[in-house]
């Protein structure tokens, strides 16, 4: 009902809300154009029905007007990827953008300037997503990674495209398979959260405790479960604030019959730099003036072997400092082991900022059966809050029946 699969775009002009938030280098050129390809199925189908497109997007957190946020650069690399030109209006709401998106014709393609040049888009402004809605007759959104936002282009603008409102293909994709991971997940399922705080990550936690089989912590969040289980961690990172909290989902987790995995073993370094030193000890016996900065190898081992057994795996957040060579063993250990269980058959799911820049950084992206865009907005999709720029096309979201309790079996492994 929502997808564009079911519409033929002939005749029409679309709307398309995608997301070229992309990296660009001092001399402004775009660095990495992966946002950009991954919306191009999306306007091609509207083209290929014989229909055409106007653009909107953001990039980065412009004060105002600042010439160093243009789409400008963009406008190239677009154009090549679609092989056509792309008419660039710099006036989003001037004579000249109502002039040209007025007079488009089947199979032209237009891309506004930066939305964010304007408050009114942050805020949600209703004249503001009038106006912008006014150019075109229908609406898709294909930016997942803003999704979570309420803002005029993502949420308000859906309003005035009652009946005409549809996810684009990345969207769609996003959906799905973070709800084959939430809803539809064959056992053996198995979490992965790392990262460096227990408090960026508790919503997914509470989440999940009832959906997975295997829940394995790592990164420096893990040292706040091992402090709150009575482990000595050293000048390891920790949230003293949230140790009781620690507590309470070690018990949850029993409660629910999910296997807690925390790591046995941890590379520690006595300062936060790779020339320091390192060596590996028991990560519940950390000395003082030591940090853990990486999951030591026999955790490595333990991890791969959960991981290898599973039909079902989620991975978000590093295990380790992975950006410093000496202690990226551990993380990059972890995306062989899922990229092998995908290979013989599993369904893994990998998302966050930092889990994507691994699977960049030792070329295994393609080794993993889906990998989000979406950051914050697949975060708070997996903490089960509702995205206002997919409820505002598709309406609330209905409840789910919850996942039945498990007979408690868990055990926590912390030592071998």
């Amino acid at each position: 009902m929502f997808s564009i699969n079911d519409i033929n775009f002939k005749g029409k002009r679309a709307l398309i809300r995608v997301d070229f938030n992309v990296p660009l280098n001092h001399n402004r050129q775009v660095m990495d154009d992966t946002r950009i390809r991954e919306s191009i199925p999306t306007i091609n189908k509207v083209l290929n029905d014989g229909g055409s497109v106007i653009l909107m997007t953001h990039l980065g957190r412009p004060n105002g007007y600042e010439a160093d946020y243009s789409l400008t650069p963009i406008v190239p690399v677009l154009s090549k990827l679609l092989g056509r030109n792309v008419i660039f209006t710099r006036d989003l709401f001037g004579p000249n953008t109502f002039n040209v998106c007025g007079k488009m014709k089947q199979g032209e393609v237009a891309m506004m300037e930066n939305l964010r040049f304007y408050p009114e888009e942050e805020s949600g402004d209703e004249k503001f997503a009038k106006d912008i809605a006014s150019l075109g007759d229908v609406y898709i959104n294909d930016a997942f990674a803003t999704s979570h936002r309420s803002h005029a282009s993502v949420c308000t603008i859906a309003k005035y495209f009652k009946g005409k409102s549809y996810f684009g293909h990345l969207l769609e994709g996003e959906i799905k398979n973070l709800d084959r991971v939430l809803f539809d997940a064959q056992p053996s399922f198995t979490a992965i959260i790392g990262g460096a705080k227990v408090s960026t990550k508790i919503g997914i936690i509470k989440n999940i405790i009832n959906k997975v089989d295997n829940l394995i912590i790592g990164g420096g969040m893990s040292f706040t479960f091992m402090e709150a289980l009575g482990g000595k961690v050293g000048d390891s990172i920790i949230e003293r604030d949230r140790i009781d909290l620690a507590k309470s989902i070690v018990q949850e987790v029993m409660l629910k019959g999910v296997n807690l995995y925390l790591p046995t073993d941890a590379v520690i370094s006595n300062g936060f730099s790779n020339e320091a030193q390192f060596k590996t000890v028991s990560s519940d016996h950390i000395p003082n003036g030591w940090m853990g900065l990486d999951i030591g190898p026999k955790s490595c081992r333990r991890f791969a072997e959960i991981i290898n057994h599973s039909q079902t795996i989620l991975w978000n957040g590093p295990m380790g400092v992975f950006e410093m060579e000496n202690y990226r063993q551990g993380t990059k250990s972890i995306a062989i082991a899922v990229a092998s269980a995908t290979i013989s058959g599993s369904f893994s799911l990998i998302g966050g900022g930092d889990t994507v820049a691994v699977l960049n950084q030792f070329n295994l992206t393609d080794q993993m059966s889906y990998v989000s865009t979406g950051g914050g907005a697949m975060l708070e999709y997996l903490e089960g809050k509702v995205l206002p720029g997919i409820e505002a096309i598709r309406g609330p979201q209905k409840e789910l029946t919850p996942i039945k309790e498990k007979v408690s079996t868990a055990k926590i492994h912390k030592k071998k």
